[in-house]
C-alpha cells in the first residue's frame, strides 16, 4: 500500500486554492454568500492560505436548512471560505484514496455517475436474471443520517493508513471534528419534528415544514 507525505503544502498552496474556488463557484455564482467572497476574492484567498500555513485556521459554523428532493432533508452548509477549503483538500487527497474504490461504486466519482451506474446495475440484474429466465431481487435502501453517524475515529484511521503527513492529519482532523451532528437546540427542534410526525398525517406536514426558500 502506497503511503503518501507532504500533502499538507499542496494543499494550502494559493494556486490549490484558486482552483477550488474556480471548481466550487459553479453553479453557485448567484448566490449573495458566494458574491460577497469573490468580490474580494484575492483577499479572501490569501487570508485563508496565512492562516492555514501559520496554523491558525479554524472551521467556521454550519447553518441549518431543510430541503424536499422529494423528502424532507436537513442539510448543514458551511461558510463559503470553508467550503473551498473543503474543494481542496478533495482535489489532493481524492486521487489518494481513488484507486481503493470498488468499481461498482458510482457516486461522486470523475467518468462515472448516475447513467453508467443504471447501465452497470442493468448488466448486473440481466446475468443473475439469465436474461429473465431466473428471479433477481435488488435492495434499494439508505443510511438514515449517514454523515451524522459516522465515528470519527474510525474515519482518522483510514485516512491516516495512507496520509502519512502531520499537518494534513491535523487539519483534516479540525474539519472532521468541526461537524458534531446538530447543536443542542437543533437536536431539540429535529426531536420536536419527530413527534409531530408521528402525530400528523405527512400532508399536514408537508404544508408545515416545507421550506418556502432555500
Amino acid at each position: 500500500m502506497k503511503i503518501y507525505k507532504n500533502l499538507f503544502e499542496e494543499i494550502i498552496s494559493p494556486e490549490n486554492l484558486f482552483s477550488a474556488w474556480d471548481v466550487f463557484k459553479l453553479g453557485k455564482q448567484s448566490k449573495p454568500d458566494v458574491l460577497a467572497f469573490e468580490r474580494h476574492l484575492e483577499e479572501h484567498i490569501f487570508k485563508l492560505h496565512r492562516e492555514l500555513k501559520n496554523r491558525t485556521y479554524k472551521h467556521g459554523p454550519y447553518r441549518g436548512f431543510y430541503i424536499c428532493d422529494p423528502k424532507q432533508r436537513h442539510i448543514h452548509k458551511a461558510a463559503v471560505r470553508d467550503r473551498v477549503l473543503h474543494h481542496a483538500i478533495f482535489s489532493v487527497i481524492n486521487p489518494v484514496f481513488e484507486e481503493t474504490f470498488i468499481p461498482s461504486s458510482f457516486s461522486c466519482r470523475a467518468g462515472f455517475g448516475t447513467h453508467k451506474g443504471v447501465n452497470v446495475l442493468e448488466r448486473m440484474a440481466r446475468a443473475v436474471a439469465k436474461n429473465g429466465t431466473s428471479s433477481c431481487f435488488v435492495l434499494k435502501c439508505d443510511i438514515k443520517k449517514f454523515f451524522d453517524s459516522v465515528d470519527h475515529e474510525t474515519l482518522l484511521k483510514i485516512l491516516g493508513r495512507r496520509i502519512n503527513d502531520e499537518n494534513a492529519m491535523r487539519l483534516l482532523k479540525s474539519i472532521i471534528e468541526s461537524y458534531a451532528t446538530a447543536p443542542v437546540q437543533e437536536r431539540e427542534r429535529e426531536r420536536e419534528r419527530m413527534l409531530v410526525r408521528a402525530v400528523f398525517p405527512s400532508a399536514i406536514l408537508r404544508r408545515s415544514f416545507s421550506p418556502t426558500s432555500i
